[in-house]
């Protein structure tokens, strides 16, 4: 129980950082930088300590793909700031439903646990894999718009 409320302060501050940042136009390049970092973080440590803890292939199979897709977005946003094309992997709205959709099956997770509700945890699994839909279909996304730019011949690669 005390995860979740953990886990759910940790969601609920990270949305008012930076609904509050866009209401008062405080946003900084120091804060939309950490901030995806710090979501990387919490989905990071969640999804293996789930893993772990319910010692499930699907949770770790579906996790590392998520967290594959973290860490190549990543790569790609550091590759577009050298070759001057940020644009390519701005935040969209569908990578917020992303994280949404992330969090609130870590939050299914947890709370199925904390009430021992295995229906809960069920349900769980179906909404981290619409995450990992999701997840797949926003790398894909920031991919084409990276690579849109460059006449890349992946032949030749």
């Amino acid at each position: 129980m005390v995860s979740l409320f953990l886990f759910i302060f940790a969601s609920i501050s990270d949305y008012l950082d930076g609904y509050l940042a866009r209401k008062y136009n405080l946003v900084s390049l120091m804060g939309s930088v950490l901030d995806p970092i710090a979501d990387k973080i919490l989905i990071t440590f969640m999804i293996v300590a789930l893993a772990l803890s319910l010692e499930s292939f699907l949770i770790a199979f579906l996790g590392c793909v998520i967290l594959a897709r973290e860490f190549w977005v990543a790569a790609l946003r550091d590759f577009n700031a050298r070759t001057e094309n940020i644009n390519a992997t701005q935040v969209s709205f569908m990578a917020k439903i992303k994280t949404t959709i992330q969090l609130s099956a870590i939050g299914c997770y947890l709370f199925g646990l904390a009430l021992n509700n295995y229906l809960l945890i069920f349900l769980a699994d179906f909404i981290l894999f619409a995450a990992f839909i999701v997840t797949l279909q926003t790398g894909l996304v920031y991919t084409a718009k990276t690579f849109s730019k460059f006449d890349v011949d992946f032949k030749e690669l």
